[in-house]
């Protein structure tokens, strides 16, 4: 039995140090590969939601279902002033959209004449007063739960006021203005943490606003929909039926497709692009498939060329409308997925329908088109509109002329910004070497072995 024990003992022993000197080789490799590989995964528009941060747990005043009582004793106790929250409660801030568009403001940042935009938030007993003002009664069920911030006693909420009349001329005189979110989101500077944060959180309000403009009535049933969960949910006011929706995600795949023998890359073009503009691959999954699976589709389908390794890059929300010619309530709740696809076959054989054009380009090529592009000077152009809107005089610039060369030539070929995913796989792949298929399986061999 002595025996038994130890040959136990020294197999675990043995096990033991196997396990850790592969986690050691593993993370020697990895610690090279990613020393050449540098992204910012934080950089990605509309991700890092401050507000998201942490969930606080039911009985905390800051959840959504304490919260959403406490919202509900302010209309109950006092619907004429809301500025005085019962004992115990949090503040809230409340954020206007209208067509999707949040509420925001813009002034000059001092002696360095560059303007900045920042979220419109008014309190409730504005917003109450502004929509009373327009014949309209707020009620708590109008307003959708955003979160909390981290170190405050706040509570945001968003509504949708989309058909409210006479709004607009109200918040004009308050030097408010309702701004699309991809000009925001071209307007933030990339590289500050809080006006990414900012991005942020109008990307998660439109996605939930927009869902439940979408869910009305039960799929089930046909009934009418009724808001639960401050808004997070929504159930079917048939009693019979009352079946549970829950806000819907549309997977989206985009990938870098990378020609490893040659040394290039592709480069597509759709016909709604801004002229010049060129990008990566991209395409919604469909029922049944993975996420490897819909690149090499996608792939196939749009271009012919055939896909064999594919490895995981990143990931964004991204509530933005991404086909503006299906109209302006087509499909804005969706999660970018970013990959590189190594292609098998090189052969070009373009999907007119789906691609105005595609072509190799080198990795010479790629850098010039990244290097050419002037981002922060479209960025600061996108943020002036913005200032120029919210004192009532919007630009008509358009924003595609400030991708220009050195020289104030147009760069033949520029690449989406920062704010983008795709600037993001195509910068790794031009300026370092994206990992490998081996690499990635190494990474989660690496968590498994750290999680033992």
């Amino acid at each position: 039995m002595l025996s038994l024990s130890l040959r136990l003992t020294s197999s675990s022993s043995s096990r033991f140090l196997f396990l850790s000197k592969t986690l050691t080789l593993t993370k020697r490799i990895i610690f090279s590969s990613l020393t050449t590989m540098s992204i910012n995964l934080n950089a990605h528009a509309f991700a890092g939601n401050p507000l998201r941060a942490k969930t606080p747990k039911p009985h905390d005043p800051l959840s959504p279902s304490s919260a959403f009582e406490s919202l509900k004793a302010h209309f109950l106790q006092n619907p004429e002033n809301h500025n005085h929250p019962p004992p115990k409660s949090p503040l809230f801030k409340v954020l206007p959209f209208r067509k999707g568009r949040p509420l925001v403001s813009s002034f000059v940042n001092g002696d360095d004449v560059v303007s900045s935009w920042h979220l419109g938030w008014i309190s409730l007993a504005d917003c109450n007063g502004i929509l009373g003002k327009c014949g309209v009664q707020l009620t708590e069920g109008s307003l959708v739960y955003l979160g909390s911030g981290a170190e405050e006693d706040v509570v945001y909420w968003a509504i949708d006021v989309s058909e409210v009349g006479g709004l607009v001329p109200e918040l004009v005189g308050r030097q408010f203005c309702f701004v699309e979110l991809r000009t925001l989101m071209v307007a933030t500077d990339w590289a500050d943490s809080l006006a990414m944060g900012e991005l942020a959180i109008a990307g998660h309000a439109r996605a939930l606003l927009e869902w439940h403009n979408l869910s009305r009535f039960c799929g089930h049933c046909g009934e009418k929909t009724v808001p639960k969960e401050a808004g997070r949910r929504k159930q079917c006011s048939n009693e019979l039926c009352k079946k549970r929706i829950y806000p819907r995600i549309d997977p989206v795949v985009i990938m870098w497709v990378i020609d490893r023998e040659h040394d290039r890359a592709l480069l597509s073009r759709q016909s709604r692009f801004v002229p010049r503009m060129w990008s990566c691959l991209a395409g919604f999954m469909e029922p049944g498939e993975s996420l490897e699976e819909a690149v090499r589709r996608e792939t196939y389908e749009e271009t012919g060329i055939e896909v064999g390794e594919v490895v995981y890059n990143s990931s964004r929300p991204w509530p933005v409308i991404i086909f503006q010619l299906f109209g302006p309530s087509s499909i804005p709740c969706q999660l970018m997925v970013g990959f590189f696809a190594y292609a098998k076959s090189l052969e070009i054989n373009v999907d007119k329908e789906e691609l105005e054009d595609a072509q190799w380009h080198s990795r010479e090529d790629v850098r010039k088109a990244l290097a050419f592009a002037e981002y922060k000077k479209a960025q600061r152009t996108a943020a002036d509109k913005v200032y120029q809107m919210c004192k009532g005089v919007e630009k008509g610039q358009s924003l595609s002329a400030d991708f220009n060369v050195v020289s104030g030539e147009l760069a033949s070929t520029f690449i989406p910004g920062p704010f983008a995913i795709a600037h993001h796989l195509i910068s790794t792949w031009a300026n370092q070497h994206p990992p490998t298929g081996v690499e990635a399986q190494l990474k989660q061999l690496s968590s498994s072995i750290s999680n033992l």
